[in-house]
């Protein structure tokens, strides 16, 4: 069965001005719901990350700064978000679910989180909405208890995941794989073990040929045991955020390729959803939708 995590304090309201981004955490659950891609025995309550997972991720100096709200004003500045207790227990949930979206995925082959994508979130400080890096907690969680050896996170988000590069710089045993746009946020990147930077105006037919003549490379050469999928939908051409040049069926064919090729090699994937940014709510919703209906029907 596919395993979603969920939770309400996912779409913590936000003062006016940043509340558009967090429209899609509730109205994405109720289309799946709606249209009978998915049922409320999909949906898992997402808990609370432990502190000890946390840790094992980010220093205790920051980590305590988040908890306490301590965090100095240009600090708080770059994570894009007013700071506040509710945002903060927003951040470890969604940690919490992802953690608890590997354990299904061992076991189903695929889980997924409403929320999360958080890569820009660093070992010590936040940037760009991101407090908390869900995959990166989820991944050194994995190796600790040691049911994963060999890890890939693919980052299809249109911006580099730079925190997820900065976190594992010195790991071995995790590969950090990151496709975005060259011109777009972060303007100073950190190196990924591979990153390709794609020009501004990327569109499907060209996006698509460098993504298959990667992918199936890097699963034979790093042969991964657990996969981490960020399928942001912000290379769709309408992003406000965004570069490239993606069509919505474009993004699906990237989804359905990722997540086909994760399906025929026999490895688990834990898929976050990440950004979307386009000013039509409509097509947000039905881009990261097209994601769990993908999942349903190949692994379902």
């Amino acid at each position: 069965m596919l395993k979603i995590a969920w939770h309400p304090v996912y779409k913590h309201p936000l003062p006016e001005g940043h509340r558009f981004p967090m429209i899609k955490y509730e109205l994405l659950p109720q289309q799946l719901l709606h249209e009978g891609c998915c049922t409320e025995a999909n949906f898992f309550t997402a808990e609370p990350a432990a502190d000890e997972d946390i840790l094992r991720v980010h220093t205790a100096e920051y980590y305590n700064d988040l908890q306490n709200l301590s965090l100095n004003a240009r600090a708080s500045r770059k994570t894009g978000f007013p700071l506040s207790a509710e945002l903060v227990e927003r951040e470890i949930t969604i940690a919490g679910g992802t953690i608890k979206g590997c354990e299904y995925a061992l076991e189903y082959g695929i889980a997924m989180n409403i929320a999360g994508g958080t890569h820009h979130a660093y070992s010590d400080h936040g940037e760009a909405f991101c407090l908390l890096n869900d995959q990166a907690i989820a991944a050194a969680y994995l190796l600790h208890h040691k049911k994963a050896n060999r890890i890939l996170i693919i980052d299809l988000d249109v911006h580099q995941g730079n925190g997820t590069a900065e976190i594992f710089t010195d790991e071995p045993d995790v590969f950090t794989f990151s496709m975005h746009g060259k011109n777009n946020y972060p303007f100073k990147k950190e190196q990924s073990d591979l990153d390709i930077e794609l020009s501004d105006n990327t569109g499907d037919e060209e996006y698509l040929k460098i993504l298959q003549s990667i992918l199936p490379g890097l699963l034979e050469t790093i042969e991964p045991d657990f996969i981490f999928y960020l399928c942001g939908v912000d290379v769709i051409a309408s992003d406000k955020l965004g570069k490239l040049g993606l069509s919505i069926d474009g993004c699906r064919q990237r989804d359905a390729y990722v997540l086909e090729t994760c399906r025929d090699y026999g490895i688990p994937v834990q898929c976050s959803m990440g950004g979307g940014y386009s000013p039509d709510i409509k097509v947000i919703i039905e881009a990261h939708s097209n994601t769990f209906r993908l999942a349903q029907s190949l692994y379902f």
